[in-house]
């Protein structure tokens, strides 16, 4: 199958009386970061300057990380026809420093390295519009939510298959590749997800990271079920080299889910009201 348009999306199927609100600002902090795809394509098509198969491939998942924030941005319209998107994505972009424009080299040190955070990413992607999607019960947004993953989950393998690539050359040895995955996945605190979650929501009085960070992790991170989170960890195994039934893969397993399951109740822990 082809990839997915705003067309293919059953949007006379909405129903609004199934529309919860903590899923809504949800939807709205994700319509924002995913509409900057074309960013991180641009700073993409700089660090992979000269290799014109992967800077076209970086191209298109740049457009269709934009579909996904256009899909969100309509369907979030839609249970709240007062929501203004362009408002939002204004405050988003004026209040947050996006990644290097003119960086020529990947801030991971290496091409290999810069990929495999790109695979790190796509499995965070992957595993939370499939939790998202087995959470809900509007079919409309179950429905793109599924259409989100099922994208996510085949921008994982084009990542993975051009570090494959890379990882011949410049030879990162496993420590290194856990360091890169391990790091990756520890930005999953910084500002993106909670100043978006600020700026989609217009929460009242000054940006406070600490607050917003658990506001939208205590209600993104409780949806998680223990087959999302063991498909995300063999995912994330992969990427750096690791069998899952070896003692390394085995260990490495309870680490991300040690560190998953930690953060998981400290965001509940510090939610706020809003």
């Amino acid at each position: 199958m082809g990839h997915w348009t705003l067309d293919d999306v059953s949007w006379d199927a909405f129903d609004s009386s199934k529309v919860d609100q903590d899923t809504l600002r949800l939807i709205k902090a994700a319509s924002l970061v995913e509409h900057n795809g074309d960013i991180y394509g641009q700073y993409l098509a700089n660090v992979f300057d000269g290799d014109e198969v992967f800077v076209a491939a970086a191209h298109q998942w740049a457009t269709e990380e934009v579909q996904h924030g256009v899909a969100l941005a309509r369907w979030a319209n839609m249970a709240d026809p007062a929501w203004d998107f362009e408002a939002s994505r204004q405050r988003f972009n004026d209040g947050y420093q996006q990644v290097d424009m003119a960086a020529s080299a990947s801030v991971r040190g290496s091409r290999c390295a810069e990929l495999i955070a790109r695979c790190i990413v796509e499995v965070g992607t992957s595993s939370y519009y499939s939790a998202l999607a087995d959470s809900i019960d509007e079919p409309t947004l179950k429905q793109i939510c599924k259409l989100i993953a099922a994208d996510e989950f085949r921008h994982y393998k084009l990542f993975y298959e051009h570090m494959k690539r890379y990882e011949a050359d410049e030879s990162l040895n496993m420590v290194a590749r856990i360091k890169v995955a391990l790091g990756r996945m520890a930005e999953g605190e910084d500002d993106e997800l909670a100043f978006a979650y600020y700026a989609a929501n217009e929460i009242p009085g000054p940006y406070d990271r600490k607050a917003c960070s658990a506001a939208h992790g205590s209600k993104a991170l409780t949806r998680y079920q223990p087959g999302h989170i063991k498909l995300a960890t063999n995912m994330t195994m992969k990427a750096v080299g690791l069998k899952p039934q070896s003692r390394m893969g085995g260990w490495f397993g309870r680490v991300v889910w040690r560190l998953f399951d930690w953060r998981r109740g400290r965001m509940v822990k510090q939610a706020p009201a809003f």
